[in-house]
């Protein structure tokens, strides 16, 4: 009995992926717990197990493949005493795509006025359960030209499309003088693509390189765009003085010198994020359309840089850890951060972030909230300046913070709370080992 093997959704906000490697080929046996593929997601590369046993007998989407929708088959087993046949022995790998449920019946758009001498090629109506067998190359053409691949008949291998069948199609032409079914997968495509998006790929007479966007820039793209769209953003600063903390963290690493671990700044306004959201709950919330959600604990996000973009791991229950729990976490989560090999759970949630680009010298800017989180703490460099200390100017050691806050959820006063909450905890940071 064959078994179809469908894109996992390896994420609970995972909708496509790239089919980054086959670990098996036509005619292998395979049983439960063999691993198969190899999945990237927007974060990390996965691996796809089997759970069930037999033979493969098809390869429908080819290694290197991105973009594949969850969902969509990708690889057909039978069972190893079963009568199922391959259905395709073609050794090349096959991109396929569900044909829309809706083809079968609907009625096809009337053809506008053509020659009477005009003869219109006759194309089967693809049901439901038929694939769309096309090359990758013949898929990028017709992309590209507008052309809906259900009307084509391919001339290839098994009927399959390829770039002679997509050459001789006539792009610009309404749908009814070359098919008769309706342009079901062109107009999927396009409500996936938004309003504001341009028309044409841009391009530039200027000498350039062009680099295809990783699934990871694609996802970055799509959900910042969400945030500065949807979420009224509000932004506040503050000037908080170092001193103290860098004074308590030089006395701390030397007494962690010897269990070979280091804190950061970086660690210990973690904590300090964490407390101060627990001393101004009505800033650890999310907005959820006609529901506020409030969290019962903080579990921060820390953006770390990655090759390609940007990833989050989150410190759980951020509060109630030692700085020194949260630093070895911190090494061991940005390590396998930069390796791919963090679990969705590791970077999926959290109640809200820190961005900390003081290390590269920056003294001050915004960020964006990462939804549906409603606030993300920015934090500038450290950096000697002219401070009023006990009403005297004198020189200090101070940074500039900044909240992002997303004004559906959180008032202005509120997110004055928390800055000043966390102000607080950092100039007076025997607070955070209390």
């Amino acid at each position: 009995m064959p078994i179809e093997l469908k894109m996992p959704a390896l994420s609970p906000t995972m909708e496509e992926g790239t089919l980054a490697k086959w670990l098996v080929k036509v005619g292998d046996s395979v049983a439960s717990g063999d691993l198969l593929a190899e999945i990237e997601t927007d974060k990390a590369t996965m691996e796809f197990e089997a759970i069930d046993e037999g033979i493969v007998t098809e390869i429908l989407v080819a290694e290197g493949t991105d973009g594949v929708k969850v969902g969509t088959v990708i690889a057909v087993i039978s069972s190893e005493d079963g009568d199922a046949a391959p259905a395709a022995k073609a050794p090349t790998a096959v991109v396929s795509a569900p044909a829309s449920p809706s083809a079968a019946s609907a009625t096809p758009p009337a053809a506008s006025a053509a020659p009477p001498a005009a003869a219109v090629p006759t194309v089967p109506v693809k049901s439901a359960g038929d694939r769309i067998k096309a090359s990758p190359l013949a898929k990028r053409i017709a992309a590209g030209k507008g052309i809906d691949l259900a009307g084509i008949v391919g001339t290839g291998p098994n009927g399959r499309i390829v770039k002679a069948d997509i050459d001789a199609a006539q792009p610009g032409v309404p749908a009814a003088a070359t098919i008769t079914a309706p342009v079901a997968a062109s107009a999927a495509s396009a409500s996936a693509i938004p309003a504001n998006a341009p028309a044409a790929p841009f391009s530039s007479d200027i000498p350039h390189s062009a680099e295809k966007l990783s699934n990871m820039r694609k996802t970055i793209a799509r959900r910042l765009t969400q945030s500065m769209q949807e979420a009224p953003h509000i932004y506040l600063s503050v000037d908080i003085r170092l001193d103290a903390l860098l004074k308590l963290r030089s006395e701390l690493n030397a007494s962690l010198e010897a269990r070979g671990l280091k804190l950061s700044v970086n660690d210990m306004l973690i904590k300090a994020l964490a407390l101060a959201l627990h001393q101004v709950p009505a800033c650890n919330v999310s907005f959820a359309g006609d529901r506020m959600l409030q969290y019962a604990r903080a579990d921060i996000s820390v953006a770390v840089s990655i090759p390609g973009g940007l990833i989050t791991p989150i410190i759980v229950d951020a509060g109630s850890k030692a700085i020194s729990a949260i630093a070895a976490e911190m090494n061991d989560l940005a390590a396998r951060a930069k390796e791919g090999k963090l679990a969705p759970h590791e970077y999926q949630g959290g109640t809200a972030s820190i961005s900390n680009m003081g290390m590269m010298g920056i003294k001050h800017f915004t960020a964006v909230i990462n939804p549906p989180q409603a606030m993300i703490m920015a934090v500038g460099a450290g950096e000697k300046r002219p401070y009023v200390v006990d009403d005297a100017l004198a020189v200090a050691t101070v940074m500039t913070c900044t909240g992002s806050f997303d004004h559906r959820a959180i008032d202005g006063a509120d997110g004055a709370a928390l800055m000043k909450a966390f102000k607080t905890l950092v100039e007076t940071p025997l607070g955070l080992v209390a």
